[in-house]
């Protein structure tokens, strides 16, 4: 698969590429390679945490030949280059690298957006989509992209501006109310997670539900799987600890992962990404999860 990019321009490579996707021990989180203590605020950056999406507002760094599973979206204030997994070299500003795709950053740049959307929501199904027949048909506005001024609410307000890019449909109008089941279900998984394996089964259980009939609620009201609204839940939990000041290890058995380990092999095949992206002095985001999840029926919002 082929990282695809639009303004921009792809040549073939001459360079031997790496035999393998695994994800190099030289990749680095966004927003880590700013150099002057001047761009203290854009080294640090901001972050957001939903359902279905990270997102990182700063540097976007260099890094080795790896592979995630979230489809990524990046927009930088200068050319990028990327290599993919066939050694063809790509340069531009806007790229969208579709899910499992073999990819490395040779050229990274000082100031950026970049979006890890889960492949098995609407958004990010539909950038992959994008990503293999497309790349982006059109330039992203500028105001979607790169920005000095770094702060919570406006990196949301960019990645809301991606979202309408990528589905610009009117949004609804009229208020989802979740069924009862499925609210139930939200109320009741920060606790289950914490306590380890949690199983659609058994929560439909409790509920006196059918798991095919949860399982199908939860996918049409909340707009992604319960098993993929878990494990974002877990990275959720596990990432405001840390920004509250707790020890990862601590944070990640907090949230039902099985050590640190668990935690690491999760983000790093979910990201591409080591844990300690969440720890990087960052302004933290974080939305409603049941009050906001990303994508109802194909719409998403950011209130």
């Amino acid at each position: 698969m082929k990282a695809l990019v639009t303004n921009g321009v792809s040549v073939a490579e001459t360079e031997e590429t790496a035999e393998t996707a695994e994800t190099s021990e030289a990749d680095v989180a966004p927003s880590s390679i700013s150099t002057t203590k001047d761009d203290s605020r854009r080294k640090q950056g901001c972050a957001l945490l939903r359902p279905g999406v990270l997102a990182f507002d700063g540097a976007v760094p260099a890094c080795g030949l790896h592979a995630h599973q979230a489809v990524q979206v990046i927009l930088a204030d200068t050319p990028l280059v990327v290599v993919d997994g066939s050694g063809e070299r790509l340069t531009g500003r806007h790229l969208i690298i579709p899910t499992d795709s073999p990819h490395r950053i040779t050229d990274g740049a000082a100031l950026g957006l970049c979006l890890y959307l889960d492949p098995e929501t609407a958004l990010g199904a539909e950038a992959d989509r994008r990503a293999h027949l497309h790349g982006w048909a059109h330039d992203m506005d500028e105001s979607t992209g790169a920005r000095s001024d770094a702060a919570p609410h406006r990196l949301r307000d960019r990645v809301a501006a991606v979202a309408a890019d990528l589905f610009p449909a009117p949004p609804r109008t009229e208020t989802v109310d979740h069924d009862a089941a499925v609210a139930a279900t939200l109320r009741m998984l920060p606790a289950l997670v914490a306590d380890g394996v949690v199983r659609g089964s058994d929560v439909a259980q409790q509920l006196g539900v059918s798991t095919a009939r949860l399982t199908h609620l939860f996918l049409d009201q909340v707009g992604m799987p319960l098993r993929r609204y878990i494990i974002w839940l877990r990275l959720q939990i596990t990432t405001a600890r840390v920004a509250e000041g707790e020890e990862l290890g601590t944070a990640a058995d907090a949230a039902g992962f099985a050590g640190s380990a668990d935690l690491t092999r999760t983000f790093r095949r979910a990201f591409g990404l080591p844990p300690s992206a969440l720890s990087a002095g960052r302004q933290w985001e974080f939305g409603g999860w049941a009050q906001t999840p990303l994508v109802e029926h194909h719409t998403t919002t950011f209130p």
